[in-house]
């Protein structure tokens, strides 16, 4: 899946599911119920389970109108936070929230939203989906205070899952310029950060807020979290910082990924060692602005 090889990836997974043992399914905490282990989807009633990642459920939704195609209905089980962006999505009947226990509607086939590409054998223009192949409600948001030149937004910490994913907000206020303001996406940023950056703090827990939020940026540059989905899904601008032993969904090594077409990655070349991503992202940033400048002037 990383090189895009989904014909491979999906032998691979067809080879993994005859080895899984056939308990009864649809029993149990959510979290104890087994993935999909191979049943035809044509024509049912399905269950979309997401109880992974945030940043997971909005990255797999693209596969819910291939989905829809032939299931005969899709009720999407996910994240309460993510409901006003999932109801709203192409091929979804349905958005329910999501809680331990069993959910309160009727289905004949239950499958993980991770596990829905492998489920329809996804190709690959499935998965080069024009964006944004999401739609925000409209929502109250205000204005960008203090913007001077270029809006750039920053996220520089993630959850518990895999911490060296995680950038000093120290190392970003390099950023700041005359041409720029900053301004801090980043829930739960201290005082003593925001003051380090020179940021505006701007973040908000509301996932629609933050999709607006996000379109009255001129770019992103954020770590490799959730908001980086979202900010792809929408078709937004932004920069991803990645550290040298990436998540599967992301290269190794190019600067653009097949899942997102409006976002550009930098990587760590050694485990560890931010400042060289910075200094390229502080390099980019020079010539984006020389540009926009130069054609301001023309």
């Amino acid at each position: 899946m990383r090189a895009g090889d989904f014909t491979r990836a999906w032998a691979i997974n067809d080879r993994d599911l005859v080895q899984i043992a056939h308990p009864p399914k649809h029993t149990g905490p959510r979290h104890l119920q087994r993935i999909w282990r191979g049943e035809d989807l044509h024509g049912r009633h399905v269950l979309v389970r997401c109880y992974h990642g945030l940043g997971d459920t909005i990255q797999f939704l693209r596969f819910m109108r291939p989905l829809r195609a032939i299931a005969r209905s899709v009720t999407l089980w996910c994240q309460p936070e993510l409901l006003p962006l999932a109801v709203r999505a192409a091929g979804v009947d349905r958005a329910i929230p999501l809680h331990d226990g069993a959910p309160e509607v009727d289905f004949e086939v239950d499958i993980e939203i991770m596990e829905v590409p492998h489920a329809i054998g996804a190709r690959r223009d499935q998965v080069e989906m024009r964006v944004p192949y999401l739609a925000l409600p409209p929502a109250a948001v205000p204005p960008l205070r203090g913007e001077q030149g270029q809006a750039l937004g920053l996220v520089w910490k993630v959850g518990d899952w895999d911490k060296r994913r995680e950038v000093s907000a120290a190392l970003l206020r390099g950023l700041a310029g005359p041409c720029v303001t900053l301004y801090s996406l980043q829930r739960g940023a201290s005082t003593e950060e925001l003051a380090a950056i020179g940021a505006l703090d701007i973040s908000t827990p509301d996932i629609v807020a933050l999709g607006h939020r996000l379109r009255q940026l001129d770019l992103l540059i954020c770590v490799d979290t959730m908001v980086a989905h979202l900010a792809g899904a929408l078709g937004c601008e932004a920069w991803v910082l990645l550290h040298a032993d990436c998540d599967w969904r992301w290269p190794q090594s190019d600067a653009h990924s097949f899942w997102y077409s409006s976002l550009r990655l930098f990587h760590q070349r050694c485990p560890g060692d931010w400042g060289n991503v910075i200094a390229e992202v502080r390099s980019a940033l020079r010539t984006r602005l020389e540009a926009g400048q130069a054609t301001a002037a023309m």
